[in-house]
Formats: structure tokens, C-alpha cells, sequence
């Protein structure tokens, strides 16, 4: 299975409004970028993703899977965009910051690191690993 990693203002929606929302889940919609958008699409069932805090944190906070593929954003009028459904796995143990990320020379070409400003990306095993592993420390 693939693994990614999904951004959210907790302003906007937080972790802990994933984890109010259950197994159930929620959608994740109003992806605006035709690259986060492709990912999207790539996404299948039970896929999982880091839960990343953006602008305030900066920092990965939990786990979530896919619990629908890809289907139409109907908060998107012109109708070019999707979204998939998160349901929370578990929060991480500890939060790992950008920071942090930066900082571990294992990570240094993940897409948090090259483009952070992308919302929805991939993460390789390696790298999934390797959070979880400074999660757990």
C-alpha cells in the first residue's frame, strides 16, 4: 500500500476533529492543485498518510487511511476537482515538527522538505518509517 501525507490548518480542521469524526471519517476536500489532485486519484483504499499540521505546528500528529477513493468535491463549482475520505488510525505518539524533519539526514528529499507547500503528497516507505520512528523516541 502507498503512503502519504496530507496537510490541514488546525484552524481549518485539526487532528482532534479527525479523531471526533471516527471511524466513520470525513472527507478531505477543497484540493485546489492539479498535483495534489493526481494523488488523489492514486490513493486506494486503506492507503494511509501522515495527518501534518500546516502553518500552525508544523508538525505531523497522527495517522489516518483512505476510507473512499476518489469521487467529485462538491465544494468545487467548475467541478475539475475530487476529494477521498479519511477515516483516523491513531495519533502518533509524539509530534514530529518540520524541524525535526529537516534536520534528519534521512529525510532531507522528501516532498515536505523540497515543497511544502504541496497539500496532499507522497511519503516512501523509508521515509514513513523513519517518522515513526522519531515519533516513537
Amino acid at each position: 500500500m502507498a503512503k502519504w501525507l496530507v496537510k490541514s490548518e488546525p484552524s481549518s480542521w485539526s487532528f482532534a476533529q479527525q479523531i471526533e469524526a471516527g471511524k466513520a471519517g470525513t472527507s478531505w476536500n477543497g484540493v485546489r492543485n492539479h498535483t495534489a489532485k493526481q494523488y488523489l486519484m492514486a490513493m486506494a483504499m486503506g492507503d494511509e498518510a501522515f495527518f501534518y499540521h500546516s502553518n500552525d505546528g508544523k508538525e505531523i500528529v497522527g495517522i489516518v487511511a483512505v476510507s473512499r477513493t476518489y469521487y467529485p468535491d462538491p465544494t468545487d463549482a467548475k467541478g475539475k476537482f475530487g476529494m477521498v475520505d479519511f477515516s483516523v488510525v491513531r495519533p502518533l505518539d509524539k509530534p514530529v515538527t518540520l524541524d525535526a524533519i529537516k534536520k534528519e539526514a534521512a529525510l532531507q528529499d522528501m516532498v515536505l522538505v523540497k515543497n511544502s507547500r504541496l497539500s496532499v503528497q507522497p511519503v516512501t516507505e523509508a521515509e514513513w518509517d523513519t517518522v515513526l520512528r522519531m515519533a516513537a523516541a
